[in-house]
């Protein structure tokens, strides 16, 4: 830039005035003032013409500033510089933070003559802006790579999705802990790796979360990892906000399967020590167990009480088991939870009884081994696909009162190590409950012993079929005076009895054995109407000592000539018989019925007929099935006839064990039950007498 004198040599620099940046002009190597526009000054706290560099700006120092306008001087190259902070002279206090971009630049007076042109522009304010959102974005940053670091310690998984809750970026971490690729997983195609009963919950949760917007989400589920095995998971997520809207979601995943197991372990370690110490019983403990263990650790559970008798009754065989209880998940029919069956010495739960061990059987969904469990249980083991089978002796005092079988059924995991552990120590922490139990469950057992020492087992007919079932009262230790019989009579008939003597201990079962030989003997004497024989019965009767009384059905189940069957019967006082059709309609006999025995009677009992039809079921039955304090006999004789009618169509041992188990009882009162199930062939017409 060149400049020339002006009217004796004084340069003209008016037309820089009006600059809207600060402008100024110095001359020679020592870089004086000649010209500064009102700007400037502003910005430079007025220097004076004339003045050199370091005092015209000796309170506004610049980097480099002097060795700059030397530099653009002496070459003549222009020097620009942007965004630079005021500095301040030694010993001075610090000025306010400014900056200034400048622009200095050669201009030429005449031959030999230089000066520098300086172009000041203060972006104090852009420039604080500027680096304050730098700072704030490099703050961010910092933040996130941070997080990022605490995900990577803190977290297996890290994920985003759409403000609508669908997983909208790819995640490593997810695609190393499932092994899915990112189209099996992106939108919502990651619930295919849910557990399946979790997948609804899971859904339900998170759809209420993206709705309303939850300041943190927070649920637990199972996923299947790349083993194909499945592990709880703790998962997070918050939602980000720009504008107040939500723009997306940013989750995290935690493998907790190690504190889930301890802390399930724990829940139900306490469950199953507060279930024993409320209870007493050894059948109401160790149901109550079974409601702990399903759905928790099995789909189903079954509790036995292993009853050691091999007279003939039993035929000899190893040992019996009573189901006492069971249990099953929602959704899988529950088995009735009494029954009782003989097992052979090659079935699991003999070797696991006898060697005091667990014993674990793994098998195809649905096909269980004959020798996994007791007959009766293999039908439901085979309809609800079971897959594995834990054989659990319960030892306790040395001894091994019960057994208790596990059952995983369908998809779900066969029972494993952890479970098996957990159960073990679950039956460890009820030993002393389960002790006092077993203590009050022997002397009971004993008089129990006794008491089959006094039923007989129904005999074997080649057309007929009679089952009986006898349930002693949980609560009592002593025997009581209920009691069934059946026997052939000497002109091939069949013998159908059910009697209840009233007390509950060793005096009515004294008195039960004694009435059970006299109505033997007097039915074997003679072949009598029904009425007959418990007419003389409750003469014989008192020959006995004490006031005895009790309530007895005799019947007899005769053939007719066109191979039809019908019942001749009397009853006692005693609850009705129940005759059940093979299509499910029952009735009470409410015929044939005298005062109970050991009541004087002046004239004969009444005997009744009825026919049998093909197929028909007849159930003779103590008061104990049907009673309860404070309630009418009616609604329990209702109760019963329902239950009748809905299984009518079950095999007769099962129609017994569904009667016994399937009602709400007292508990106070032993139950006996004998049923007769007629074969079904075309209807016979026997007439009633």
């Amino acid at each position: 830039m060149e400049v020339e004198d002006s009217e004796g040599g004084n340069l003209s620099f008016e037309v820089l005035d009006p600059a809207p940046v600060g402008m100024a002009v110095t001359r020679g190597p020592d870089h004086r003032l000649l010209y500064s526009n009102a700007v400037y000054r502003s910005q430079v706290s007025g220097p004076r013409r004339g003045m050199p560099v370091e005092e015209a700006f000796a309170t506004f120092v610049l980097p480099h500033y002097r060795a700059s306008m030397d530099h653009v001087y002496t070459t003549g190259e222009p020097v620009i510089r942007t965004a630079q902070q005021v500095g301040a002279l030694p010993g001075d206090p610090a000025p306010p933070e400014r900056f200034f971009t400048f622009s200095l630049s050669r201009v030429v007076f005449g031959p030999g003559e230089h000066g520098v042109l300086v172009m000041l522009i203060d972006v104090t304010e852009q420039t604080v802006t500027e680096r304050r959102v730098t700072a704030v974005a490099e703050q961010r940053r910092r933040i996130l790579r941070r997080y990022e670091s605490l995900v990577r310690l803190t977290a297996d998984i890290f994920w985003v999705t759409s403000r609508d809750g669908y997983v909208s970026e790819p995640s490593p971490s997810w695609e190393r802990m499932t092994g899915q690729r990112w189209a099996d997983y992106r939108g919502q195609r990651w619930l295919r790796t849910v557990h399946p009963d979790d997948r609804a919950g899971t859904i339900m949760s998170w759809s209420h979360a993206v709705g309303q917007a939850v300041e943190m989400w927070e649920h637990v589920y199972r996923l299947r990892t790349c083993d194909g095995g499945y592990r709880h998971f703790q998962l997070r997520a918050v939602p980000i906000s720009e504008n107040g809207q939500v723009v997306e979601w940013v989750g995290t995943s935690t493998d907790i399967e190690q504190q889930w197991q301890d802390q399930r372990r724990q829940r139900l370690l306490d469950r199953a020590a507060n279930a024993t110490a409320q209870l007493r019983s050894l059948e109401e403990m160790l149901g109550a167990l079974a409601d702990v263990i399903v759905p928790e650790l099995a789909d189903g559970c079954g509790v036995y009480l292993v009853t050691d008798l091999t007279d003939e009754r039993h035929g000899g065989a190893p040992f019996v088991i009573e189901r006492l209880a069971t249990a099953a998940r929602p959704g899988l029919k529950r088995l009735p939870p009494y029954s009782e069956e003989q097992l052979p010495a090659g079935n699991a739960f003999v070797q696991a009884v006898r060697r005091r061990r667990p014993l674990l059987m793994t098998f195809p969904a649905g096909s269980p081994p004959p020798q996994a469990a007791p007959e009766g249980t293999l039908p439901w083991l085979r309809l609800n696909d079971a897959n594995s089978a834990l054989i659990l002796p319960v030892v306790v005092d040395g001894g091994v009162p019960a057994v208790v079988c596990a059952v995983t059924c369908g998809d779900r995991p066969a029972i494993g190590r952890d479970a098996f552990t957990l159960l073990s120590r679950m039956f460890d922490h009820a030993h002393d409950a389960l002790s006092r139990a077993i203590r009050f469950q022997r002397a009971q057992q004993i008089a129990l012993a006794l008491q089959y020492s006094l039923l007989a087992e129904p005999p074997c007919l080649p057309d007929l079929r009679i089952v009986a079932r006898y349930r002693a009262s949980p609560s009592a230790a002593e025997v009581g005076g209920d009691w069934y019989d059946s026997f052939v009579l000497p002109d091939g008939v069949p013998a159908l009895v059910i009697g209840d003597v009233s007390g509950h201990d060793l005096s009515a079962a004294v008195a039960m054995s004694q009435l059970r030989n006299m109505l033997r003997a007097l039915a074997m004497d003679r072949r009598e109407p029904p009425g007959e024989i418990l007419t003389r019965l409750n003469v014989a009767m008192e020959s006995l000592s004490g006031d005895v009384t009790a309530t007895c059905v005799y019947a007899r189940v005769e053939e007719c000539d066109d191979g039809g069957h019908r019942l001749w019967y009397a009853s006692a006082g005693h609850p009705p018989p129940l005759l059940v059709s093979p299509e499910g309609r029952a009735r009470f006999l409410v015929e044939g019925v005298s005062p109970l025995l050991g009541v004087p009677q002046a004239g004969p009992r009444v005997s009744q007929a009825e026919p049998l039809p093909p197929g028909s079921t007849l159930l003779l039955y103590t008061d104990g099935l049907v009673e309860r304090p404070g309630e009418h006999l009616d609604e329990g004789l209702e109760r019963l006839r329902r239950l009748a009618e809905s299984v009518a169509g079950e095999p007769v041992d099962r129609f017994c064990d569904s009667v016994v188990s399937g009602l709400p009882t007292s508990g106070l009162d032993d139950i006996a039950v004998i049923a007769l199930r007629v074969p079904a062939e075309p209807p016979s017409l026997c007439a009633r007498d």
